[in-house]
């Protein structure tokens, strides 16, 4: 799996924490989109148009909410970041709505709880024809129409 991480300056550490885990656990390769830049939104720009552009399989930003990073990163057609903010939404972010970006708060997790929510995002995947397909098929949809 390639993933594209990112975050805003304050959430270095953090950052490196997710990678330090990913490599840990052999989840894939990860390429650092930095973390130098105040205007987060740029960085989760950038992430958002890999991810979309089917460059990286999944991405992953942090910022002192997420907030931010998931704002930003939503307005890439064919970007779909989730904020999570536990497990099960980390979860339902891949199984219920085929989610390809995870964000998180520097601020608002501990580590554990973000290794948790990595585990999550990257080990379960969206079953096609399962209940949230029409749901997943309207937003896909709406970028395709509005994306042009």
């Amino acid at each position: 799996m390639k993933i594209a991480i990112g975050c805003d300056p304050n959430a270095q550490a953090a950052k490196e924490e997710v990678i330090a885990y990913i490599a840990k656990k052999g989840y894939g390769e990860v390429t650092d989109f930095g973390s130098e830049d105040p205007i987060y939104a740029n960085v989760a720009i950038a992430v958002g148009e890999a991810v979309a552009a089917k460059k990286y399989d999944r991405g992953i930003l942090i910022c002192g909410t997420g907030i931010g990073v998931s704002i930003a990163a939503n307005k890439v057609p064919g970007a779909y970041a989730a904020l999570v903010s536990d497990v099960y939404s980390a979860q339902r972010a891949r199984l219920s709505n085929d989610a390809n970006i995870m964000c998180m708060g520097a601020f608002t997790t501990g580590n554990k709880e973000r290794e948790l929510f990595v585990d999550a995002f990257l080990t379960n995947e969206f079953v096609p024809g399962c209940a949230s397909q029409p749901k997943v098929d309207a937003f896909h949809k709406y970028d395709e129409e509005h994306s042009k």
